[in-house]
């Protein structure tokens, strides 16, 4: 699945979210033009995350957006999700992809730019890089800040999607960085209109094109 067009990642946090609401916030996400959607359910019970992301698979699929899980790659191939986001602590690639079966999606974290080469050894489809700034979703994270998007962005083939505290505010200041890959995920889901709010970023992403 080509990612390049792909720029704004969303992430439903369920730190963020209620669960009965994932679905509404959804919607609206996916009406502002979001172009990718992870569910994050850190502490979540499997029997919960399986009877959530169903459902958001289904409004993904009909929207032509691809929908991840954070880990748990097993239950994603059960539930024929689109794919799973891994971190630097989880499987490896290799074996992410073994129990997705093919033509799933798998992006890895990393957080400097030795993490990012090795990452892009193992051939995720894109990479996770951040957090750019302190972010409420990772507080125990080190920012590392704007330097390394470009190195790292030259140094390896697959795109890569910056994190960690990036919302409209400041994405002009990550795009002159040079990121052309944004993870958003507070600035979006505690936006008062979410769908409108996406279509900013939208513009923006586009504009420094």
């Amino acid at each position: 699945m080509h990612l390049a067009s792909r720029r704004l990642y969303g992430i439903l946090d369920l730190s963020l979210v209620a669960a009965l609401d994932a679905p509404r916030v959804l919607e609206q996400m996916l009406a502002g033009g979001v172009d990718l959607v992870q569910l994050r359910a850190k502490g979540t019970p499997l029997e919960a995350i399986a009877a959530l992301a169903g459902p958001l698979q289904c409004l993904c699929t009909a929207a032509g957006v691809p929908f991840l899980l954070n880990d748990h790659p097993h239950l994603a191939a059960e539930l024929g999700l689109d794919g799973v986001h891994v971190g630097q602590d989880d499987l490896s690639v290799a074996e992410t992809r073994r129990l997705l079966g093919p033509g799933r999606l798998i992006g890895k974290s990393t957080a400097s730019f030795a993490e990012a080469v090795a990452a892009a050894a193992e051939t995720p489809d894109y990479l996770g890089f951040g957090p750019l700034f302190a972010t409420p979703t990772k507080s125990e994270a080190e920012p590392i800040g704007l330097a390394e998007i470009r190195r790292v962005q030259a140094a390896v083939p697959m795109p890569v999607y910056c994190i960690g505290g990036i919302k409209r505010e400041n994405l002009a200041t990550v795009l002159a960085a040079g990121a052309r890959h944004v993870v958003i995920i507070s600035g979006i889901l505690q936006a008062p209109d979410i769908a409108a709010y996406c279509r900013e970023v939208k513009a923006l992403l586009q504009a420094a094109e």
